[in-house]
């Protein structure tokens, strides 16, 4: 498709390569969601569940880079979540700005069961790569995020 945009050969190509990661990022996000939406789950709250089921309760700030959310999404995920019984969030000592965040056993076993499938998706997915194309798009997000 052609462009209005007459940069220089290294923007046309920053741009058209952004435009691919973007595409191909929605496509395996799409990928991803039609698992969790049967659980009535968004690819937020299934990320906060994740983190919680396999590394334990985390305080909301470790959580929000962890999930790479803001602060202000993170409370209203962990929100819906707690209204559902999944997650719930404990205070932690006199300071009231340390919140825990822990998977109930509720949660837990919504994860045990939706994961495999979750896994299997994802899995599918990447396959469309060779092994070592995989990890070479692995260490060229790893690059690109460290930015």
């Amino acid at each position: 498709m052609p462009s209005k945009f007459k940069g220089t050969p290294a923007q046309d190509r920053a741009l058209s390569t952004y435009v691919k990661l973007e595409r191909a990022a929605s496509a395996a996000f799409a990928y991803a969601r039609v698992g969790l939406e049967e659980h009535g789950l968004t690819l937020s709250q299934f990320a906060v569940l994740e983190a919680l089921f396999h590394v334990g309760p985390l305080c909301l700030g470790d959580l929000a880079r962890r999930i790479l959310s803001s602060s202000g999404n993170l409370t209203m995920v962990i929100s819906n979540l707690q209204k559902r019984g999944l997650v719930k969030r404990e205070q932690q000592g006199k300071d009231k700005r340390f919140v825990l965040a822990t998977i109930t056993p509720a949660g837990a076993r919504l994860m045990a069961r939706i994961f495999p499938d979750h896994a299997r998706r994802i899995t599918e997915v990447m396959s469309r790569l060779e092994t070592e194309e995989q990890e070479q798009l692995g260490a060229l997000c790893r690059k690109l995020g460290k930015g």
